[in-house]
């Protein structure tokens, strides 16, 4: 059903967790694949995906053209793409099930994308902060962030940047926030 395609770059202890909160829908045939494109990691990035079970892609560096690479990889239906950095919450693959199913039975099926509604995993003012910044970005901006991730239907045109591909869904009115997903806060800074 689902390919789930992961860009690294030394992610190892992200990789893991995000990674265990792929389990439970790949035990249930949700996920048919992940694949992890990586530029060159120093750390155990690759074992930890190795290990995992993943198709692993060689990638540049640059996010866009790896995502696009693991993309030309994909042998489902339908990809999600993921920033190591994030972990779906429990369930998740109920709702994005749900919400396939709808776009199955409506007949609009290559016309429409999800995003997660993004959720920060720490506590305090600071966390909640960040959740209301990525929602309204997200809905000024029509557009979804690594951070939420991006389920789109294998069919359609593979754009390099990410965000431009998400920008160009909402447009047609297709972007729709099933769950939610937690930034890790595993790799301070990241994008």
């Amino acid at each position: 059903m689902i390919s789930v395609i992961l860009s690294t770059q030394n992610d190892e202890m992200a990789l893991a967790h995000a990674l265990a909160a792929l389990v439970p829908a790949a035990a249930d045939g949700t996920v048919r694949e992940v694949i992890v494109v990586d530029a060159r990691s120093t750390d155990e990035t690759l074992a930890v995906a190795d290990a995992a079970g993943c198709k692993i892609v060689v990638g540049s560096g640059d996010r866009g053209a790896d995502l696009a690479a693991g993309a030309a990889a994909a042998r489902s239906d339908w990809l999600l793409f993921l920033s190591p950095d994030v972990m779906l919450e429990p369930g998740w693959q109920r709702e994005v099930r749900d919400f396939m199913d709808r776009l199955a039975m409506s007949g609009a099926g290559g016309n429409r994308a999800a995003s997660f509604r993004h959720a920060d995993a720490g506590f305090g003012w600071r966390a909640r902060l960040s959740e209301v910044r990525s929602s309204v970005h997200s809905r000024r901006f029509a557009s979804s962030s690594c951070k939420e991730g991006l389920l789109v239907p294998a069919s359609r045109p593979r754009a390099p940047f990410l965000p431009a591909l998400a920008r160009r869904i909402a447009d047609r009115g297709g972007l729709i926030r099933p769950g939610a997903c937690r930034a890790s806060g595993a790799r301070p800074g990241a994008a």
